[in-house]
């Protein structure tokens, strides 16, 4: 069960993350809870954001924007 973790995405046990994949604190809750699966459907997401909105993560604006609908998708979703 060490390699489980009760994702609040999915809202099931889960295979969590091997390694953190986001920086500081946001990155620490992500890594506790959103598993393996979740993030792979997130970063199919933020994919999909960063060209409709023709988004460049080279601008701290485009990253903040990004950031909030990672936060908004993966903890705020109505599944």
């Amino acid at each position: 069960m060490k390699n489980k973790i009760f994702c609040k995405f999915l809202k099931k046990i889960s295979k969590k993350q091997e390694n953190k994949v986001y920086p500081g604190k946001l990155g620490d809750k992500i890594f506790k809870e959103i598993s393996e699966e979740a993030w792979k459907i997130w970063t199919l997401q933020q994919t999909i954001i960063i060209n409709e909105k023709q988004l460049n993560m080279l601008k701290r604006e485009d990253r903040k924007i990004i950031e909030n609908e990672m936060i908004n998708f993966l903890f705020k979703n109505k599944n």
